[in-house]
């Protein structure tokens, strides 16, 4: 669980405020963006795990820390990674670094609960976890795009 999935993102202009810094927002969003990276890198999809495995992770706690501020073109690096896996939800931790400088601009976390589509909270499926915890899991072929 210690290793980082990293995903480029380069701040639009709508992501900004009127001062030209990025707003708080749009972290979390980046944050969803590296874990669906993360997921796809490990083989798998969100999708696939909602539709073929009946599980659902609902954001149950979200916390982020700015400590460097990042502007409109900045091109960010987002790094994911499994912090702790349960049976019933999981912890994913985030460092966001700006690629010019190697600045640290952001780090967080978000706790999600794992749920079926009636929204019971459920155990994630082991072949999901497995794939999760597993740094050398098979990727999505480069010429197949994700379910």
């Amino acid at each position: 669980m210690e290793t980082f999935h990293e995903t480029e993102i380069r701040v639009r202009y709508a992501e900004t405020d009127q001062m030209g810094i990025v707003h708080h927002s749009s972290y979390l969003v980046w944050f969803e963006v590296g874990r669906s990276d993360l997921c796809r890198a490990r083989g798998f999809s969100y999708r696939e795990m909602e539709e073929e495995g009946d599980a659902l992770l609902v954001v149950a706690e979200s916390y982020c820390r700015y400590k460097s501020p990042a502007y409109y073109e900045d091109v960010l690096t987002v790094r994911t990674q499994v912090a702790e896996a349960r049976s019933r939800s999981l912890r994913f931790h985030y460092e966001v670094y700006r690629a010019e400088d190697d600045t640290l601009v952001a780090e967080g976390e978000t706790l999600h609960l794992v749920t079926d589509r009636n929204h019971k909270v459920r155990s994630l499926p082991e072949v999901y976890r497995e794939r999760l915890l597993d740094d050398g899991a098979d990727a999505f072929p480069e010429d197949q795009p994700p379910s």
